[in-house]
């Protein structure tokens, strides 16, 4: 029986790995989060095969010692201005020397080339990045802010990742059985209930795990829309095809209190922009725009929102990816 596996990897064994399963008609079967490489192997074991497709947030293959990888660089220059380019991966970093994932996919026989035909009796691994995924399965303008980055509140993030569910309720929701399922009812009934940021690291981990084995499915129903970046010679990531929306407008957004600039990549704003998150931030109308503000009221002011299509409605600031470092070794199976 074909099985398809999600593992949004932790670089580390001191970090969380979301892991998640889905069945033949793309169901999901069930999903959780662990640390360690034997709490890996623990919950895998029942679902691996010879049929076995499984999709890994996480460098697989990393052949540089130094920059990037040629499949980020490519990567980047569709995805970056909708703020989903890949973190650079080489072998400078000991936890790509080698990569966790890497090492798990040769414990477990898993072929990660990405020629390699599914269910043709070999278990296959591919390598997957959710931010852009996202992009392109739920027609984003910008990445959903629901990574923990410095300036982010329980709330901002918190409203990030409501939002993330409803999307994935809407696009993936009927082909998951999510109205169904009893541990997403679950995830969704931790959000609100979240009294720390850890609290939704931890469910937003389950949840990038259950996007990966979807595109698992993808990946095993040869779906034409998923388009390698790279090759297995250089390292490669897959996505579920490209942007199908411009990317959106960055408004300017503030650093620290007292003090605001234009995020990088984005345009200066017009004289009524300026005027209008003056008066949000309680700054004086003649000073320059850009300069230092001492005394102003309101500099830590959400002011930037995100510009996401139709569905959005979170006011939280713009996302990046969280990152760890790794080691690890064959597990116990």
């Amino acid at each position: 029986m074909p099985t398809h596996l999600g593992i949004d990897l932790a670089w580390a064994q001191r970090g969380r790995t979301g892991l998640a399963v889905v069945d033949a008609t793309g169901r999901l079967l069930a999903s959780t989060s662990v640390r360690t490489d034997d709490e890996i192997a623990t919950f895998l074991a029942p679902h691996l095969t010879r049929d076995t497709v499984v999709a890994i947030d996480a460098p697989l293959i990393v052949p540089n010692a130094t920059g990037s990888r040629p499949c980020e660089k490519e990567l980047g220059a569709v995805f970056r201005p909708y703020d989903a380019g890949a973190h650079p991966a080489n072998t400078s970093h000991p936890w790509f020397d080698p990569p966790r994932g890497a090492t798990l996919a040769d414990c477990f026989g898993w072929d990660l080339d990405p020629r390699t035909v599914p269910f043709s009796g070999t278990p296959v691994a591919i390598e997957v990045y959710p931010h852009p995924a996202m992009v392109s399965l739920f027609g984003l303008g910008r990445i959903l802010p629901y990574k923990n980055k410095r300036g982010r509140t329980l709330e901002s993030l918190r409203c990030a990742v409501v939002e993330l569910l409803d999307h994935v309720d809407r696009v993936l929701g009927p082909t998951l059985g999510l109205a169904t399922s009893d541990r997403w009812a679950e995830i969704r009934a931790a959000v609100p209930a979240a009294t720390r940021k850890v609290d939704l690291r931890i469910v937003e981990d389950e949840i990038d795990a259950i996007l990966c084995a979807h595109l698992a499915w993808l990946w095993g129903r040869r779906d034409p829309h998923m388009e390698v970046f790279g090759d297995v010679e250089g390292g490669y990531i897959v996505t579920p095809g490209r942007p199908t929306v411009p990317p959106a407008h960055r408004l300017p957004q503030p650093t620290r209190p007292g003090r605001t600039t234009v995020a990088p990549g984005g345009s200066r704003p017009s004289g009524q922009e300026r005027v209008r998150f003056r008066q949000q931030l309680g700054m004086p109308m003649h000073v320059p725009w850009g300069q230092s503000v001492r005394g102003s009221t309101g500099g830590g002011a959400d002011v930037a929102r995100e510009r996401a299509p139709a569905a959005s409605t979170t006011g939280c600031a713009r996302a990046g990816s969280a990152v760890t470092a790794s080691s690890g070794s064959c597990p116990a199976s």
